[in-house]
Order: structure tokens, then sequence, then C-alpha cells
């Protein structure tokens, strides 16, 4: 499964070339992941996904440039790695006719009252699987 999040360009976005700027384009990452995370969370008490995350890593291939316009972009987001401590995100951001970007970034609970990372639990690692893309999961990228 994968979530959809629909972003806005703002004029803005904009550098002196005409184009949604690099830097940009991971703010409409951090917007899609954040969509994501607040998704995930079950409610009900459940403490899962309710703390802090901080990004481990960024990696970021530009396929084409991205110009103005009124209408979104779609940010395509996955799950593509589980690992005790961390979970890595797959993106891309396109419409119906263009990809614009692939990415992913590795994501690391956080916890923010003890200032230190933490693992992943069993509760969020089950709701995580729901988003795994297969092909990963079958190359043996998961380890949980």
């Amino acid at each position: 499964m994968r979530h959809l999040y629909s972003c806005p360009l703002r004029w803005s976005d904009m550098d002196a070339f005409g184009h949604v700027n690099n830097a940009v384009f991971v703010r409409y990452l951090e917007e899609a992941r954040i969509d994501f995370m607040h998704r995930l969370a079950p409610g009900d008490g459940s403490p899962s996904f309710t703390g802090g995350s901080v990004v481990a890593r960024h990696e970021i291939d530009y396929v084409r440039p991205l110009v103005h316009r009124h209408a979104p972009v779609t940010v395509e987001l996955w799950v593509t790695k589980i690992s005790a401590a961390s979970m890595t995100v797959g993106y891309e951001v396109k419409d119906e006719d263009t990809l614009y970007l692939r990415a992913s970034t590795v994501v690391v609970p956080f916890d923010f009252t003890e200032n230190r990372p933490r693992r992943l639990t069993a509760e969020e690692k089950t709701i995580l699987k729901e988003y795994l893309d297969d092909a990963a999961h079958q190359r043996g990228a998961v380890a949980v």
C-alpha cells in the first residue's frame, strides 16, 4: 500500500530559473511524511507514532524540473525498509504524466524527553509493514 499526499505549489517555491527550487522539494517530502505519520497513529490511547522522530538521511534524484502551476503534485510515499530503530521511506513526486523526483529518507524514532533515539515498537512495525514495498521485501531489505 502507498500513501498519497496532494501537495500544492506556492509561488515562493520557484527559483530564479522559474522552477521549484531543489531545497523546496525536501519540504514537499517533509509535508508528505508528516501527513503519513499522523495518519499511522492508531489513537485509542496507543503510544505508537505519537512521539518524535528525526531524519538521519535524505537521498534525492531530481528527474525533471517542475514549474509553477495551480494544480498540486502528488507525493507518493511507501516504506522500503524497517529495522529495529529506523525505517526508510521511499517517495515519488509526480503528476499523471511526469515523474519529477525520486527520494528516500531514513527516519529514526526519537524520545525527546530522554534526548535519544528509541526502537520501533512491535505495534509500529506491524503498522509500517502495511506500507512496505513488496519488491523491497522480496529482495531481503526488511530486517524486523
